[in-house]
């Protein structure tokens, strides 16, 4: 049930997204509030495809700073919003463009492919960006005697490894939501619900994944529960999910895997920084704003494209 305030703001997001021609495009993580005003909701790929063909002049991103980042270089004429600039991602952060860039000039034979969850910066110095959807399929695409070199996300670039038997090049870097599940914790849980099916994010660590019924992005997970005939849920990826998936099944019991932490779930701060107060004050007053280099710009465009254009042909 919805207060009196929480209705007034949707009403007066939906006439300032008339009167503005403005979009809402929202991550899974997100709170409930924000995904229920949002007029799309994805995970990175389904949101940088809606990114890239909107026709509205302003898109307002109800994620973190690099998707907010990769809507605008997708359509740089148009105005990009993020609720709160501090929306920021310890994945991302665990990349510095400089050392990257030193990184990559000891490989110089190298392909770079980098996941989205990187700043523009690192985009710009990629050859072909992915997303957890398509990161498996687009390394499969490559010959076989190509040497690639796969940031910033160390444990998707291993699991990319396990399923297609390549070896690369691997950044050292993680993302804090997932690799926080207590192994432990998730163990005692399948105890006390045998029947449920563990479905993990590939972000998160091997021994965790060695565990999961079955691994998939975020979509792929909200999916998998949809069609899967099982009853009961562990979830080990960002909370936010579990509200699409009770939506779409609610004749199903959904239970975040724990951290280790006292909490009972797993959400990521940074995404929870939007609010739909936030959100309604962002959209009224047109800041913050997106403002990027024309210069970088065009150098991140090209490997995104190219992650856009592959995803298409394999109809992903």
């Amino acid at each position: 049930m919805k207060s009196n305030v929480s209705l007034n703001l949707f009403s007066e997001i939906e006439k300032l997204k008339k009167e503005k021609n403005a979009i809402i495009l929202a991550h899974y993580y997100q709170e409930p509030d924000i995904q229920d005003a949002a007029d799309f909701i994805g995970d990175s790929l389904g949101l940088s495809q809606q990114a890239a063909k909107t026709k509205a002049d302003i898109i307002v991103f109800a994620g973190v700073h690099f998707m907010a980042e990769t809507a605008k270089i997708l359509s740089p004429q148009k105005k990009v919003l993020l609720p709160d600039l501090k929306a920021g991602c310890s994945l991302a952060d665990s990349c510095p463009a400089d050392k990257f860039s030193d990184f990559k000039k000891q490989h110089p034979d190298h392909l770079v492919i980098t996941y989205v969850n990187c700043s523009a910066e690192i985009k710009a110095l990629s050859d072909i960006i992915c997303t957890s959807t398509n990161a498996q399929k687009i390394v499969e695409t490559l010959p076989i005697e190509q040497k690639i070199i796969f940031a910033p996300d160390k444990n998707l670039g291993k699991y990319i490894e396990k399923q297609t038997g390549r070896k690369m090049v691997l950044w050292d870097g993680s993302c804090m939501v997932h690799e926080i599940f207590s192994l432990k914790k998730i163990i005692q849980l399948k105890e006390l619900h045998p029947k449920a099916k563990f479905i993990a994010h590939p972000e998160c660590e091997t021994a965790v994944l060695e565990l999961a019924d079955y691994i998939g992005s975020t979509t792929g997970l909200l999916n998998f529960t949809k069609k899967d005939p099982s009853k009961e849920f562990i979830v080990a990826t960002e909370s936010g999910i579990i509200y699409q998936m009770q939506k779409a099944s609610p004749d199903k019991t959904f239970i975040p895997a724990p951290p280790n932490t006292s909490c009972a779930c797993n959400d990521c701060t940074h995404m929870k920084l939007n609010t739909l107060e936030k959100l309604y004050t962002c959209l009224r007053d047109e800041k913050p704003e997106i403002v990027m280099d024309s210069s970088l710009i065009l150098k991140a465009e090209k490997p995104i494209r190219k992650m856009l254009e592959i995803s298409e042909r394999l109809g992903l």
